[in-house]
């Protein structure tokens, strides 16, 4: 049983804005799809509102980050495999507007946001494992612009992930809102497995064989 989060999280500010970031979605439901392929029971929780269902898994449809962990840890403690590819939002405002929010009329002044921090998803999946044991194996993404392997190390340590997916969101062709990706693959105690650009259909492949071994592992 493996589920796989997808999209960036929208965080609202009044019935009309939000704050966001550029994932699509599009490597969250490839790796839902190849997990259905390999036949695994699979539910997709997504943020994605523009990609199609994959036929065969069950669909949680989500806005925020908190509507995002709440489905998550209700589903953990029955899983196998947990995927968290979603670009969760780190910050959401910490005032939401029942109205939309308008300018003032001759007023050049600029507009101050605060911000509070979300929930972190996969350290309350930490959390609950240790109590559990579920899910069985843990993936976790990190999308970085800068100190590609060394950020993401540190968080496959910090969150206590089994497998970590890790891409430079600044490369044209890989990340986000395109159909390729270019990634490393981090697990604990061993060396960082570089995949060349390919399709984000054959990268969600790859990492569904990957966490195949180690569900295998922790199976023996």
């Amino acid at each position: 049983r493996v589920l796989v989060t997808a999209g960036g999280t929208r965080e609202p500010l009044d019935p009309v804005r939000y704050i966001t970031n550029h994932s699509s979605g599009k490597q969250g439901h490839a790796v839902a799809q190849a997990a259905l392929d390999a036949g695994a029971k699979v539910i997709l929780v997504t943020a994605a509102h523009t990609l199609p269902e994959p036929i065969g898994a069950k669909v949680h449809h989500v806005d925020t980050a908190e509507q995002m962990r709440d489905v998550v840890l209700d589903y953990a403690v029955n899983l196998d495999v947990l995927v968290m590819a979603a670009a969760v939002a780190d910050f959401r405002p910490a005032h939401v507007s029942d109205q939309k929010i308008k300018k003032q009329a001759n007023s050049h002044e600029a507009m101050s946001l605060e911000l509070s921090r979300n929930p972190d998803i996969l350290l309350s999946v930490k959390t609950a494992r240790e109590a559990s044991g579920a899910p069985k194996v843990v993936v976790g993404f990190a999308a970085e612009s800068e100190n590609l392997l060394e950020n993401a190390q540190g968080k496959l340590e910090r969150k206590g992930a089994d497998l970590l997916v890790a891409n430079d969101i600044s490369a044209p062709d890989a990340g986000f809102n395109v159909d390729t990706n270019r990634v490393t693959l981090l697990s604990q105690g061993a060396e960082p497995e570089a995949l060349d650009l390919q399709s984000k259909v054959r990268v969600a492949e790859v990492i569904v064989e990957r966490v195949a071994r180690l569900l295998q592992g922790a199976l023996s």
